[in-house]
């Protein structure tokens, strides 16, 4: 997969902002909000002298089963984990001392006060972690939170916000991103700019595709063919406390995170920081339960200490980098993650209860639906290519350094046109996106994709994945 993300968590940090660089104002809020007050703006420079910090922070999922991104919510989607990732580096930026004002949240809000959640009003990303949820802003939230909003926010454009996608469909496609990207460099608003992706294949958004010269250093949680994962689950060590269903947070995100608050940043560098992740994440270099952490763009400040752009929490001064919360001994990919809260919450149900039915239905639907996307596309291959072909050549791995695919308008024709016949792709149907892509580098037409797609799929039946219920991913 790759052009969009599944379960996304996307944090950019810009630091060293200064007159010559010009202003950025991304604190864009929806037409008639007020404002917050920025201070004195003559003066560029921070309490620490090294300008102004600037951070947006995006949980692109919802739905209480994602609630380690965001947290997350009320149709199952799987949303929990994202929102909690990004409550927490919103409170590891406020110590760090980064204005309120200078931070933008995107989260759909829909865990804390979810009925689902056992601490109403409270998120955790750990454990034994504290509440992550308070004081957090809410710039964008429900249906605000799309990828047109998150596109003017960076490019300071208050006349684009409107309402619409990003867990809302649309979703947001890595040549769209790095084309804003590349707008913001030419705008001259930013000195340099650091950026987490938590997000499966999340490195497909950046490979082939991220310039160099933009001041812009990436680090994805995983490389471009593989699914990224989700920690802190019911069942593993450590586990959530028993009254939680759902996994707390995402294996890369909370490994930077727990790195930042257990390190004196004015001492750790980015590429520190990126190597004890990129352990972290891999299960120790096995690979078994983990993804390979990846690095794009501008490497030629990764000596740089993380405080200059996360700030520094002073009682961190003397820290020495010891983790005071226990680490996770196991992990699950994200896209079964969803399935592991469903089941987890059919066996709490009381039996013969009405729930307890409506829940076994919606697991029932969720795996049938899974093995109609599968079935599907592995058809799809075998009419366009043969049946001996069809696989190898939807799987096929371009070589290190070339994106995934080269023309990305015709991706998401062929997304369209197969979710008009075949039904949506669903977040477990993104990983099928370079079998798309593949598509689209072998010259099929839309046509014969049609044609293709009818042959797969027939008619349709299932009016809970029609794109009349669900949208068009693309």
């Amino acid at each position: 997969m790759a052009p969009r993300w599944c379960f996304a968590l996307l944090l950019l940090l810009c630091a060293a902002a200064d007159a010559s660089k010009g202003k950025w104002d991304p604190v864009i809020r929806m037409p008639g909000e007020e404002e917050p007050a920025t201070g004195d703006e003559s003066s560029e420079k921070g309490e620490d002298g090294v300008g102004t910090r600037w951070a947006v922070l995006v949980a692109g999922s919802s739905g209480y089963g994602n609630y380690r991104h965001q947290i997350t919510s009320v149709h199952w989607n799987f949303v929990a984990v994202l929102k909690a990732d990004i409550c927490h580096a919103y409170q590891i930026l406020r110590k760090g001392g980064v204005k309120e004002e200078n931070i933008v949240v995107f989260m759909y809000d829909d865990i804390a006060n979810n009925l689902l959640n056992p601490r109403p009003g409270v998120i955790i990303n750990h454990p034994e972690g504290e509440d992550v949820y308070a004081g957090v802003p809410k710039d964008y939230t429900g249906e605000a939170v799309t990828a047109k909003n998150f596109y003017a926010v960076l490019l300071g454009n208050k006349t684009a916000v409107t309402g619409g996608s990003m867990p809302n469909l649309p979703y947001l496609y890595a040549a769209d991103f790095i084309k804003v990207l590349q707008e913001k460099h030419a705008s001259n608003t930013y000195a340099k700019m650091v950026i987490y992706v938590e997000a499966c294949e999340s490195g497909s958004i950046f490979e082939g595709l991220m310039p160099a010269d933009l001041n812009i250093y990436v680090t994805t949680a995983s490389n471009a063919e593989e699914s990224s994962w989700g920690t802190y689950c019911p069942g593993m060590e450590p586990s959530p406390p028993s009254e939680y269903i759902t996994c707390l947070g995402d294996l890369y995100s909370i490994s930077w995170m727990e790195d930042s608050e257990t390190n004196n940043l004015k001492e750790e560098t980015i590429k520190k920081q990126y190597e004890v992740v990129k352990k972290r994440t891999s299960d120790m270099n096995s690979y078994s339960a983990g993804s390979h952490v990846m690095e794009y763009g501008d490497k030629t400040f990764k000596d740089e200490k993380l405080y200059l752009y996360q700030g520094f929490n002073p009682a961190n001064t003397n820290i020495t980098n010891k983790l005071f919360l226990q680490a996770p001994k196991a992990a699950i990919n994200q896209r079964d993650a969803d399935l592991l809260f469903l089941w987890r919450r059919y066996e709490l149900l009381h039996e013969k209860s009405k729930e307890k039915a409506n829940v076994l239905r919606e697991i029932s639907e969720t795996v049938a639906h899974r093995k109609h996307l599968d079935n599907s596309i592995d058809f799809i291959g075998k009419l366009l290519f043969g049946f001996e072909n069809g696989p190898s050549e939807l799987q096929a791995v371009r070589p290190s350094g070339k994106p995934l695919v080269d023309d990305w308008d015709c991706l998401k024709r062929m997304v369209r046109i197969f979710e008009s016949h075949c039904g949506s792709l669903t977040q477990y149907g993104m990983k099928h996106m370079r079998a798309f892509a593949n598509i689209c580098n072998n010259g099929v037409s839309g046509t014969t994709m049609k044609e293709a797609s009818i042959g797969a799929c027939g008619v349709q039946n299932s009016a809970r994945w029609s794109t009349l219920i669900q949208g068009y991913s693309a």
